[in-house]
């Protein structure tokens, strides 16, 4: 049995295991990937050669081919199937109708545009217009965040920013200061359901005066991943305190190890910084990997359509229980 990802007719493979290349970046994270059309037929080997590489490299850059919110989601179900992305709520809840630019017909499908109600670009729309991005893991903010995220370029700007960078989890947990790595054992995070990836505010939501007031489900700092038994850092995302905090330690020692944690884990050496082209597919692990988009330029239009990769609870690193609150 094969994969038809184009939704047709099978026709005769082209698509062979013989012909697959994977060329790992110059970088601590990713590779590109040839010899893949998503248009044709994947074999069971082939599917099966892809997710080692994923979990191989983290990162996985497919060049060439803008895909329809259909092929994207068939792609997802040759790594595990989709999952609707928490925003939706949001969105669906401030009114958006279903259809829109905010909320696809397709529950695990999001676009990520910059551009406002009239097609126009903009710096800021409902969404994360045309904002920097701070370092994330996507949908962190959910009981059973996504295993991964695929993100196909449609349009983009001219020399106009928006580029992905990632940063290696593995690799900075492993290389964690011996101190740093004592006091985060057993610890865990709550991660701040009510602010974007741009750090601003979502519909329906107040800023958080103290802690008691950040709702978001509770994770541990670091977890293993399921598919290679790796521990990786799991940071979630920035926001101003009191959001992301640390439930064992005090006001003042969660800030301040939030602080080192974020500065040790998004360092140079453990990233590679993406620069798109039209048609570029990224599929990337939100257990292995944070990312990070630069600001793009509000005066042209960038269009790109994302969906998640069905995740499963996350696995602690420690052996301790969550503290109670």
């Amino acid at each position: 049995m094969g994969f038809n990802c184009g939704g047709g007719v099978e026709k005769t493979m082209v698509n062979r295991l013989r012909d697959l290349e994977i060329v790992p970046h110059e970088a601590p994270v990713g590779a590109e990937v040839r010899g893949v059309d998503w248009l044709e037929p994947i074999s069971e080997s082939l599917a099966e050669a892809l997710k080692q590489a994923w979990f191989d490299h983290s990162v996985l850059l497919f060049r060439g081919r803008k895909l329809s919110d259909q092929e994207l989601l068939a792609v997802t179900e040759l790594f595990g199937g989709s999952q609707a992305a928490k925003s939706r709520e949001f969105y669906m809840k401030a009114g958006f109708a279903v259809g829109s630019d905010r909320v696809s017909k397709f529950p695990a499908i999001t676009l990520i545009s910059n551009l406002d109600d009239d097609g126009r670009p903009v710096m800021k729309n409902a969404s994360v217009g045309s904002l920097e991005l701070n370092w994330h893991t996507d949908n962190s903010y959910t009981e059973v965040p996504p295993a991964g995220t695929l993100l196909n370029a449609h349009i983009l700007p001219v020399d106009g920013g928006g580029d992905t960078s990632f940063a290696n989890q593995y690799l900075a947990y492993e290389a964690l200061p011996d101190d740093l790595k004592e006091i985060i054992q057993d610890k865990h995070q709550c991660h701040d359901i009510s602010r974007s990836t741009s750090g601003t505010l979502r519909p329906g939501f107040q800023p958080a005066a103290s802690r008691d007031d950040v709702e978001g489900p509770i994770h541990p700092l670091a977890r293993i991943h399921p598919g290679t038994g790796k521990k990786a850092l799991y940071l979630g995302r920035q926001g101003p305190w009191p959001s992301s905090y640390i439930l064992e330690l005090d006001d003042a020692g969660s800030q301040e190890v939030m602080r080192r944690l974020w500065a040790h884990a998004t360092q140079p050496k453990f990233v590679w910084t993406h620069k798109w082209a039209l048609g570029d597919l990224l599929i990337w692990d939100n257990r292995a990997v944070m990312h990070h988009r630069t600001q793009v330029d509000p005066n042209q239009a960038r269009v790109m359509h994302r969906a998640l990769i069905k995740g499963e609870p996350v696995i602690s690193a420690w052996t301790s229980p969550v503290a109670t609150q």
